[in-house]
């Protein structure tokens, strides 16, 4: 199998997909992937699943060149900033109105001590981003196109739900962020309901600034990301902020046992499960060529580059907030539904009323930029799981209207946002339990030659350092699982029991992901054949 030239080729299904996202002229230089040449050049089809993930052979095997260690491109800006964008896209998933929940109350219930921890999620990110990356530059396809090929109907299906449960639960968290900030800006002129209102109404404008095109849509992204970085950063520069303990808690690991909460609540805010679904999609919006491994390395670095300079933007910010609150509120007494609207008043009460509005500008920002990401990684997951595709406008309408609903209710009965700030909380919980449906797949995927190429299949070494990972966000999810539900529902023995018996659901998923398809079969079939030969020898025995 040679790679094709000349002519017209088919598209592959994500240059269809993203053509549909970004404008033309942008997406149609992208060479088909691979897996898609194969797919044409020996016949095989989707409805073959089975035998295209036992002989499939990628171009990055056949394709790569003797002398590819010394063909290396030097480094190029101009390359560099042709490559960026994508990464401002899912960064704001590391500063949206859930992070910020979690920034405000480990500044102000822990002080500077959880600063370490809010590093190390960013570089745990940084290190799913970059598979993520990885996976969709070297194939062509994004994780739920991969996933949609590798996993059978009924695991396929639950995992489409799993990212769609977390996509709304996201969505519900901006249209708070955004209904709180609005109240804040309007000096509660604007009651919480109508900010609710009016959050629904804005996704629809940002669809419009998509058509413009893709990087239209990333400088506004941009935009956003400098609201917040500005806004946040005037905070922090006028804060009298102590730079030792700032640098203290970001360089020595300090976990107090009144802390371990909001701790573990940090990873789920800040590691969001649909962000590796969406990496994986947008990073091909820039022409590459498919065929040529050189360039696929290329994009690869200038990707991380990329991905590593929006992600310490996204640090910065939080970085700022923690620090801001750590400052003005730790040691005081703070009531335990201490959340966003609570912020502002107590930022005008310390450190004068312009605080206030500058925390709703911030807030706002990040409530808007948060929004647009999740119509997109929405629309990138339904097709892929599904093979379905939807105008964005529609799966706006679909998931806003999910998400407007509980807001909305909240925000009208009970007229208080800390109700709200509840909310927030909670749903920072469901994104950490949501998270190995996403991080899961793409270390499975990278892992394997037969989807990567040996070319760019993760190393031993650098599969060993995810799977620990891996298994440090499932034991934290455990504590999580358990200690919420105690504190929710006490000692009642029938809640006990469903909460067992779904936690052990739950893991025995988790388990089936980790172990794979293909191998779970093969379990599966020597299971059987063990089985059989048992029978059989019992049979024999009886008639004996």
């Amino acid at each position: 199998m040679v790679a094709k030239a000349g002519g017209s080729t088919p598209r592959s299904s994500s240059q269809i997909e993203l053509s549909e996202h970004f404008s033309h002229s942008e997406v149609s230089q992208v060479t088909p992937s691979s897996s898609e040449d194969f797919e044409v050049e020996t016949g095989l089809s989707r409805s073959n699943s089975k035998d295209y993930r036992e002989e499939s052979a990628t171009l990055i095997d056949i394709a790569a060149p003797s002398n590819y260690e010394n063909r290396q491109a030097k480094f190029s800006f101009r390359e560099l900033a042709r490559f960026f964008g994508p990464g401002l896209l899912t960064c704001v998933a590391y500063v949206d109105p859930g992070n910020l929940e979690a920034d405000l109350q480990a500044g102000g219930f822990a002080g500077y001590a959880l600063l370490w921890l809010f590093l190390v999620c960013t570089i745990m990110g940084f290190a799913f981003q970059c598979l993520s990356s990885r996976l969709g530059i070297a194939t062509g396809l994004n994780l739920a196109q991969h996933c949609g090929k590798e996993y059978p109907r009924v695991p396929r299906y639950l995992m489409w739900v799993c990212m769609e449960i977390a996509i709304i639960g996201a969505d519900i968290q901006e249209v708070i962020g955004s209904a709180i900030a609005i109240a804040l800006l309007s000096n509660n002129v604007i009651p919480l309901w109508a900010g609710v209102l009016v959050t629904a109404a804005d996704a629809f404008v940002l669809l419009l600034i998509e058509q413009w095109g893709v990087r239209q849509l990333e400088a506004v992204f941009g935009a956003f990301i400098a609201v917040m970085a500005g806004s946040f950063g005037v905070m922090y520069s006028n804060a009298d902020i102590p730079q030792s303990e700032v640098l203290q808690g970001l360089i020595i690991p300090r976990l107090p046992r009144a802390a371990l909460p909001l701790a573990v609540g940090t990873v789920g805010a800040l590691i969001m499960p649909h962000n590796m679904y969406l990496q994986s999609a947008v990073v091909q919006s820039r022409p590459i060529a498919h065929h040529e491994v050189d360039k696929k390395q290329s994009a690869l670095r200038y990707v991380r580059i990329e991905t590593a300079i929006a992600l310490v933007c996204s640090f910065l910010i939080n970085l700022f907030i923690v620090s801001v609150f750590a400052k003005g509120f730790y040691g005081r007494e703070l009531p335990e539904d201490f959340g966003l609207q609570h912020a502002g008043e107590y930022l005008a009460s310390h450190f004068g009323a312009s605080y206030k509005y500058i925390w709703g500008l911030g807030l706002l920002a990040a409530g808007q930029a948060s929004t647009m990401s999740g119509t997109y990684t929405g629309q990138f997951v339904m097709s892929g799981f599904l093979d379905f595709k939807m105008a964005p406008w529609k799966r706006s309408c679909v998931t806003r209207t999910v998400a407007i609903v509980p807001t909305l209710i909240i925000a009208v009965v009970f007229q208080a946002s800390h109700k709200l700030d509840q909310l927030n909380q909670l749903l920072n919980i469901l994104q950490s339990i949501m998270l190995p449906f996403a991080i899961i797949p793409v270390v499975y995927m990278t892992s394997h030659p037969r989807i990567m190429g040996k070319m760019f299949t993760s190393s031993r070494q650098l599969q060993v350092v995810i799977w620990i990972l891996v298994g440090a966000i499932l034991a934290i999810n455990a504590y999580m699982i358990v200690s919420v539900t105690e504190g929710l529902f006490g000692n009642t023995w029938w809640l006990d029991l469903s909460f067992v018996v779904g936690g052990a659901m739950y893991y025995s998923f988790v388990m089936y992901l980790i172990i794979g398809p293909d191998k779970f079969y093969n379990v599966v079939d020597w299971t059987k054949s063990k089985g059989g030969a048992v029978f059989a020898a019992s049979a024999a025995s009886v008639e004996i």
